[in-house]
This record gives C-alpha cells, structure tokens and sequence, in this order.
C-alpha cells in the first residue's frame, strides 16, 4: 500500500508541478495559485511517506515522475480549455 502511495503522491507532484510550469508560462496566474495549493499538499504526502521507503517503493517513487509529466504535457491542453477563460 505504501508502494502505490508513493506513487500516487510522486505522479501527483511532478504532474502539478508540469501543470505549473505551464500555467506560469502562458500567464494563467490564477490557475498557478491553485496548483500551487495542491503542490504543497502532495509534496506533504510525499516527505511523510519516502523516509521509510524501501526496493518497491523506491520503484513505484521513481516510477511516477516520468509518467506524471507526460500526462501533464497532453493534460494541459484540454484543462485551459475546460476550466480557460
């Protein structure tokens, strides 16, 4: 179960953090406030959680990333036209 948390939290770091990135480049300063509120709720999940890790969950860790900002990359798109000005 820690293994998948680890994941969950790393995917949901580093896609918010993707999703950020985006958001401060195109000037989408509310949508980068927000994100950021949900940064530092994963980056919580995610420091409460690694101290402990061992083989598996540094793989599902490690794991998580790459995904993350792929999807945030193809997800951004379609979140400014769903919740843009």
């Amino acid at each position: 179960m820690t293994a998948l948390a680890l994941f969950a939290s790393t995917f949901a770091l580093v896609f918010l953090l993707g999703v950020q990135q985006l958001n401060v480049q195109h000037g989408h300063q509310a949508a980068a406030f927000v994100t950021s509120l949900f940064i530092g709720a994963s980056q919580l999940a995610l420091y409460k959680m690694a101290p402990d890790a061992g083989g598996l969950e540094i793989a599902c860790y490690l794991a998580g990333g790459p995904l993350a900002i792929i999807c945030a990359m193809r997800v951004h798109p379609w979140l400014r036209r769903t919740f843009g000005r």
